[in-house]
């Protein structure tokens, strides 16, 4: 996927396959949505490490109820964090931002630099499950009756690059985000509460579905991020290869870590997945076979 953290995951997964068990795993591109999509309609890609799978609820259920793909278990053992956030600096000048009708009520401070008399909610790019959840959210609570325009910013870097530019300008931002990421650790944020307690039927039938016309108010759970796997390859690979996927678990903190590292010594994530294997081998020998040990070892 183009986030650091399911790059990180995806490098990882190849290497292990490749050099610990002789598999001939070849890492593409992909996105939340057209990707679990595909490997529902076509059985391809054989493997999601990191599947926002809360972020697209009916082709999952779908999925699985036609055993066209099994989920092996969570690669984040504690889950992960996505919703609106705003910087730390303006939370502490403005304690009564809380909520996203509190912000709603000031779009003075979140200024649309395209359009300074409109405020500015910033969104992911096109294929993210958060993205579409974000522009159902913006219907929701009415947000361009309040004067804010939903800002497209084209990609993951754009995304990145609106918070960095208004940090070092300290300026207002308010936006689409999630944790674990090595931005995050940079540049400290407020997820702001949304007011409203979680309604899951609500949540899978429209606040996460593009072809809803009129979303209601709603909360963000947290998510489940896990791994998903293709029904004919977990069919055909070796028990072994499937019982690493079932056991290839980490926290937050071991990936927020890790991206850490990436960002500061421009890494990509072949190199990430190097740096966890020489410092992390307590945690990763206990996913793998002994051989696979053995052989990983001698590959790094």
């Amino acid at each position: 996927m183009n986030w650091q953290s399911a790059e990180l995951a995806a490098a990882l997964d190849a290497f292990i396959l490749n050099e610990g068990y002789g598999c001939s795993a070849e890492v593409i591109q992909g996105d939340t949505v057209p990707t679990l999509t595909s490997m529902v309609e076509k059985g391809q890609p054989e493997i999601a490490p990191e599947g926002w799978v809360d972020l697209v609820p009916e082709v999952i259920r779908s999925g699985l109820a036609e055993d066209r793909i099994v989920v092996t278990g969570d690669i984040l053992s504690d889950g992960a964090v996505q919703g609106w956030w705003i910087p730390k600096y303006l939370a502490e000048a403005n304690p009564e931002l809380k909520t996203i009708e509190d912000v709603l009520k000031r779009p003075d401070l979140f200024p649309d630099p395209e359009d300074p008399a409109k405020g500015a909610i910033f969104n992911g790019p096109a294929g993210w499950g958060g993205t579409v959840i974000t522009s159902q959210l913006y219907k929701a609570f009415g947000a361009q009756a309040a004067g804010f325009n939903l800002v497209d910013t084209g990609s993951a870097a754009g995304l990145d690059g609106s918070i960095a530019r208004a940090y070092e300008r300290q300026q207002g931002w308010v936006g689409y985000y999630w944790a674990p990421t090595a931005l995050l650790g940079r540049y400290e944020m407020v997820k702001l509460e949304h007011g409203v307690a979680l309604d899951m039927d609500e949540w899978q039938s429209c606040t996460s579905n593009a072809d809803c016309a009129e979303p209601r108010k709603n909360d963000w759970p947290a998510d489940k991020v896990q791994t998903v796997v293709a029904k004919r390859f977990a069919d055909s690979a070796p028990p072994e290869v499937m019982d690493y996927l079932s056991k290839r678990s980490w926290t937050n903190a071991t990936v927020n870590a890790l991206m850490a590292w990436m960002t500061e010594n421009q890494a990509q994530g072949e190199e990430g997945a190097r740096q966890f294997l020489r410092e992390n081998e307590a945690t990763w020998t206990e996913w793998v076979t002994p051989e696979a040990a053995e052989r990983i070892k001698a590959a790094l």
